[in-house]
């Protein structure tokens, strides 16, 4: 199952990357590769955060959980060599956007 969110994580990312202007990608490994350390970052860090904003989850009815995920995002720009996000705005953006298409290519399958 792990395999299979991963691969699923990377055809959004690559997607995305594909469609938005501000994503530097170097080809489809790359997004696999993103696809891994996004996935570690939010296993070692992602609930932490979730935990200590949770009141801002709350209150916005969720929507702060595209914030942790655009950091998340930005961490694993940082981190990946092949991988650049232009701007903070493009992060935001691309966190949302990955995070649409993940659950709709879930959804679909």
């Amino acid at each position: 199952m792990f395999i299979v969110n991963i691969l699923i994580l990377s055809v959004a990312v690559f997607l995305v990357s594909n469609f938005l202007p501000g994503i530097r990608i170097k080809n489809f490994m790359t997004a696999v590769m993103v696809a891994i350390v996004y996935s570690i970052i939010n296993f070692l860090i992602g609930w932490l955060l979730v935990l200590l904003t949770l009141p801002f989850i709350i209150i916005t009815f969720g929507l702060f959980k595209f914030v942790i995920n655009a950091f998340l995002l930005w961490l694993t720009d940082k981190i990946t060599e092949d991988f650049e996000i232009e701007n903070v705005s493009t992060t935001f953006v691309a966190a949302f956007l990955i995070t649409m298409v993940d659950l709709l290519i879930k959804w679909i399958f």
